[in-house]
């Protein structure tokens, strides 16, 4: 009798108490926003309502929800440009947060199917993104007589994507 009492209680606890997730966890998760080169411009905008959200320079930290509602993930669009260079995008998707899977031991029914979902404490995001940017180049391929016959190769650049050691060399042409 004294043992059913005790198993009682616990199960009564446990069904009570908030969600695993939200008690050791988080909803908003800072997010670093990085590239390479820096001083890139970033926009992130809510993949499901089209809501821009942010925006800054990389590298930047934000802090975004990870849920899109009640049992619902989060999901964004990161685009990322800088004059001279291809633009990127990156999706970033909230996943299950190993924390909410606590909820067996310690948040039972109530924190697995209310708390954790309501609080969006059942979600996580990454931490953060790098992106790597392309330079932009432009490719024309000409061909002209040649004693080899090979075939010459012209590539146009922007003047930022000029090597240093080679800057000296440039000669204006209007």
């Amino acid at each position: 009798m004294k043992g059913k009492l005790i198993a009682a209680a616990a199960v009564t606890v446990l069904a009570t108490l908030p969600g695993c997730a939200s008690i050791v966890s988080q909803s908003n998760w800072p997010v670093t926003i990085a590239s390479s080169p820096d001083g890139a411009a970033f926009t992130v905008t809510n993949q499901k309502t089209g809501q821009k959200i942010s925006n800054g320079t990389t590298p930047s930290t934000i802090t975004l929800p990870a849920s899109q509602g009640f049992f619902s993930s989060a999901s964004y669009l990161i685009q990322i440009n800088k004059e001279g260079f291809e633009s990127q995008s990156f999706a970033l998707q909230a996943s299950m947060n190993g924390w909410y899977i606590g909820n067996i031991v310690f948040g039972g029914l109530i924190g697995w199917l209310i708390v954790d979902p309501a609080t969006g404490a059942m979600w996580k995001l990454q931490p953060g993104i790098n992106l790597t940017l392309a330079p932009k180049t432009a490719s024309l391929r000409i061909e002209t007589p040649s004693l080899n016959g090979e075939t010459r190769e012209l590539l146009v650049v922007t003047r930022d994507q000029v090597p240093e050691e080679l800057a000296g060399q440039l000669v204006r042409i209007n």
